[in-house]
C-alpha cells in the first residue's frame, strides 16, 4: 500500500468518526502530518510514515 493512500484512507475514517468527535483535521501533507483538534479542546498530531 503506498503512503499516500494510506494517509487517505487515515483522513476519510478520522473525518467520518462520530466517536471520536473531531471538529477539525489540518493536514501538513509535506510532512506527512495530521493534526486533529477534537470538540473538548484537545489536539493530537499523527505523523505517517511508511515502514520498509
Amino acid at each position: 500500500m503506498r503512503l499516500s493512500y494510506f494517509k487517505d484512507l487515515l483522513f476519510e475514517m478520522l473525518n467520518e468518526s462520530e466517536e471520536m468527535n473531531v471538529s477539525e483535521i489540518k493536514t501538513g501533507d509535506e510532512n506527512n502530518l495530521f493534526q486533529v483538534l477534537i470538540v473538548d479542546g484537545s489536539e493530537f498530531e499523527i505523523k505517517c510514515r511508511k515502514l520498509e
